[in-house]
This record gives structure tokens, sequence and C-alpha cells, in this order.
């Protein structure tokens, strides 16, 4: 394995959590970064079970000094960096007409700016490492609708960052991709459809059907298969694949 040396945001759960540990197997050190203590904690023992030495980084991204914080940090404990993978961030799934300001603007700034700042200020340690990055949009990027119009536009900016920030990568040597899930069954997810049921007087059951048909997919992806995809795109076997936004969604997302 050699010294390698991954940061994952948005590791204290869902695809993040399963992102770490998943990279546990393929990189000596893991940066584990989100708000929460508690849980990256947890996520830190299993990283730790699976071979690869952990520091936990509590921090909220949102804040503009925060990514020069992590970047010390790692530095600091590693002394390199070898991929970036951006998954924090949760934009509010509200109708277009009634989403504010305070709210457009807060999902913008974890989700799209604070893995900007961070991929920024990591940058010359993926310039000397001819490391990797990723950016975690959604297929709503492909299939914006009235009700995840925030969502839409804010994972539609990530892809066009990612193109930007792999246009540089080529002249640098630094890999950059964009990764695109549909419905994950995580917590977010389960929050999503809890309130969905009380807003449509049914059981959770019944909403988890109907989205379902409405989605026109078989099932719920779950976070491991997105980790999967994660971990092939901070391979040796990916290194040639770069400005790519790959949609995993089990093909939800109908248009070309």
């Amino acid at each position: 394995m050699g010294t390698r040396i991954a940061i994952v945001t948005g590791a204290s759960a869902g695809i993040g959590r399963a992102t770490a540990i998943r990279l546990a197997k393929d990189f000596s050190g893991l940066v584990l970064v989100a708000r929460r203590e508690e849980e990256l904690e947890e996520t830190a023992a299993t990283v730790k079970a699976a071979g690869a030495e952990p520091l936990i980084i509590a921090t909220d991204l949102r804040q503009v000094e925060e990514a020069n914080k992590v970047i010390k940090e790692t530095v600091d404990k590693f002394d390199r960096i070898d991929a970036l993978v951006n998954i924090a961030g949760a934009v509010p799934q509200i109708h277009l007409f009634e989403m504010t300001d305070e709210q457009w603007n807060d999902g913008a700034e974890m989700k799209l700016h604070g893995a900007r700042r961070l991929t920024i200020k990591a940058w010359p340690y993926l310039k000397e490492s001819k490391g990797s990055v990723i950016l975690t949009s959604g297929n709503s990027a492909e299939d914006p609708k009235p009700g995840f119009a925030a969502v839409a536009t804010i994972n539609a900016a990530i892809v066009a960052l990612a193109k930007a920030f792999a246009e540089q990568g080529i002249i640098d040597g630094v890999q950059v991709n964009s990764v695109l899930p549909g419905p994950v069954m995580s917590n977010r997810r389960i929050g999503f459809l809890t309130k969905w049921s009380a807003a449509n007087h049914m059981t959770m059951k019944e909403a988890k059907s109907k989205f379902l048909v409405e989605s026109h997919i078989d099932r719920y992806g779950e976070p491991e298969e997105i980790a999967e995809l994660m971990a092939f795109l901070v391979s040796p076997a990916a290194k040639w694949m770069t400005g790519s936004a790959i949609r995993m969604d089990g093909g939800e997302v109908k248009g070309i």
C-alpha cells in the first residue's frame, strides 16, 4: 500500500462514512472531516480496525478559514496528500418558490464553496503527489425539478467546478472527477422520506415504494456501492479518467 493519505469530508455518516471505511483498504492514513465529532470517532475506530491510521478533524467547512485548518493539520501529521474526496454538504429539498436566500446560500456554502476552498488549499500537495480529487454532486444536476431546484442548481455548479479543476489538473498532474449519486438509503434519505410520508399522509413503507415507482427504479442505492466507485476513481486503475461526471443512480435519470 505504501504511504498514501486521503482526506474524506462528510465522513461521519452515509456515503462519506462508507467511503472512508472503503479507502482504509488502499490508503495508509485517512483524514476524517465532518461537524459531528462523536460520529467521526465511530468512523475512525472502523478505519483503524481496517489498517489505516485515522485523523479526526471536527469542523464546519462553511466557515472560510476551516479549509486552512484541515490542510494544515493533515500535512502536520502525514506530510502529504494523495486524494481529496469532497462529500460533505446537504442542500434543503424545498420547492423553488419557497426557499429563502438564507437556505440557498447555506446549501451552497458547504457543498459548493466548502469543497472549492478545500480543493484549492490542498492543490499544491496534490500537485506534488500527482493525486486525485472527487467532488460529489448528485444526479439532480442532470434532471432538475421545482421541488429540488436548489439541490439541482448547486449540483450542476459542482460538476462545472470539477470540470474547471480538471482542466487545470491536466497541466498540474492532478486528476479531478465528479460523482453524481442517485437516491441512496442513508440517514438523510430517511429524513426526507419521513417528511414526505407525513406530508402525503402515508406510512414510511408506502412512501418508499411510491418514490421508487415515481423514480422508475427498482431499489435504493447503498452508501457502500457509491464508496466502491469513489475507491476506483482514486486508484491507479482510473488515472487517465479525468474531467468526467459519473452518474450512479440505478437508472433514475433517463436522459443521455
